[in-house]
């Protein structure tokens, strides 16, 4: 039986998380995709003559909701969050806030007559509390039947809306948010699909910036081989 490899400590995660909750960088992109997801809709409904049929499909966490606090104390107790406990009660109990240009984004989606979907991998049986805190900062069409948590595949949930809208729009942090194809597969593999999808992006695929948590998250670091060079101790 082979041997996982030991996980890295929660605390190489800083400056990833650091970046992500405080650079106006990261903002600046979170801004730049809703401006470019707002020109997308637009188009599509222009193109379309009317908002009705169609739909936007997006992730929640880190593509609507600001959840670095939560990430910032499970770093300090030395916690990965995939342990979920933390994280659970963090959908029960904590206090994100919107990314910014999303309040705008989805009011405009929501005036054209769009239909939105939320399609997140949060629990299931914290859905009351995620359509709380989704209402509570003011999001429109926050409904049980629009709200698709954690339970199948997001590609079977995405794949339940396309049955009765044309998806414009696919919003996410998380190439999975996509499509199926990157689900389950290694890095190597990601890099190719990602490829292999590459007129998507920027179209109706937007994907936005999140250093704190991925997929990637415990791959190694490919540091430069510098000629002659000894290894320190």
């Amino acid at each position: 039986m082979t041997t996982p490899p030991p996980r890295h400590h929660p605390s190489e995660r800083a400056i990833a998380i650091r970046y992500q909750q405080r650079s106006a960088e990261v903002k600046a992109l979170q801004r730049q995709c809703y401006a470019l997801a707002t020109l997308r809709l637009r188009a599509a409904v222009e193109a379309n003559g009317t908002g009705k049929g169609l739909a936007v499909v997006s992730d929640i966490d880190e593509t609507i909701l600001d959840n670095t606090a939560v990430m910032a104390h499970a770093m300090a107790l030395g916690e990965h969050l995939d342990g979920f406990e933390t994280w659970k009660l963090w959908e029960r109990e904590g206090t994100p806030h919107l990314l910014p240009g999303a309040s705008d984004f989805f009011h405009l989606a929501d005036s054209l007559g769009v239909t939105i979907f939320y399609v997140s991998d949060r629990f299931e049986e914290n859905k009351l509390a995620t359509i709380a805190t989704l209402s509570r900062l003011g999001l429109p069409q926050v409904h049980a039947d629009q709200v698709l948590l954690f339970g199948p595949p997001k590609a079977e949930r995405r794949a339940a809306v396309e049955r009765n809208h044309r998806v414009i729009l696919h919003l996410g942090d998380t190439l999975h948010d996509f499509h199926g194809c990157f689900a389950g597969v290694t890095l190597d593999e990601q890099h190719k699909l990602a490829e292999d999808h590459a007129d998507r992006f920027g179209e109706d695929w937007i994907v936005f910036p999140n250093a704190a948590h991925g997929t990637w998250m415990e791959a190694e670091l490919r540091p430069w081989n510098l000629p002659g060079a000894t290894k320190s101790r």
